[in-house]
């Protein structure tokens, strides 16, 4: 039984990355699934084990970020795996979120990253920024405010997903008077503005909905 792996799909294939066993031991094992034949295929073994990491498909790579490696240690690197090499790349400090901010790094939620047109942005938990990588020196910059406080709950109960051209969030919020128990679904084409530029746009409302998302898939665009 594997539980707080990260399970990322592209086209055909998915891929399990991480995680741990029944017996709390951190694991640093990967599994490709290919839906086409219906097979698993086990993937050389990460780098580091890692347990409430995050994943994502960029640039027709498989991409690990964050997490822990055993109860306490966090880890700041990423991993890239080559599914033609079928070979894994550290990456230094790819994972934003370095700096806590006032709560311990344990704490906080998986990594919240989305690709959109194969760049990468990550919602910080620490400081509400939405945050872009710079993939050719490693870097992030701060693109936009988050429209919801991620701080509040160091990152849980927050979806931040990729949707076609746009980046979603999904979290609680106020509207039209009503603070208790409402959820809000905001959309922001990064593409169309920066920080300065074009506001969160509310797409839909749900009231009398709790205060938490406990699980988010987007499907299709």
């Amino acid at each position: 039984m594997i539980s707080q792996w990260k399970l990322m799909s592209l086209g055909e294939i998915a891929i399990v990355a991480g995680g741990s066993d029944k017996n709390g031991n951190v694991l640093q094992s990967a599994e490709l699934y290919n839906s086409e034949v219906g097979t698993w295929q086990t993937l050389p073994d990460m780098n580091f084990p890692r347990k409430l990491c995050s994943g994502f498909f960029m640039d027709g790579k498989f991409y690990v970020i964050g997490g822990l490696s055993s109860h306490k240690d966090c880890l700041t690197c990423g991993e890239e795996y080559n599914i033609e090499t079928r070979s894994w790349r550290r990456i230094e400090n790819l994972y934003p979120g370095r700096d806590a901010g006032t709560f311990h790094p344990a704490m906080r939620s998986p990594p919240l990253v989305a690709v959109v047109n194969n760049q990468l942005y990550s919602a910080d938990q620490a400081t509400n920024e939405v945050k872009k990588y710079n993939k050719v020196n490693n870097s992030w910059s701060v693109v936009k405010r988050l429209p919801v406080r991620a701080d509040s709950s160091y990152g849980w109960g927050l979806a931040f997903k990729a949707y076609g051209n746009s980046l979603l969030v999904i979290g609680a919020g106020s509207h039209g008077g009503h603070d208790d128990g409402v959820i809000v679904l905001h959309s922001w084409n990064p593409e169309e503005g920066n920080r300065d530029g074009q506001e969160w746009k509310v797409l839909a409302v749900k009231a009398r909905a709790g205060a938490f998302v406990y699980n988010c898939a987007v499907i299709g665009c």
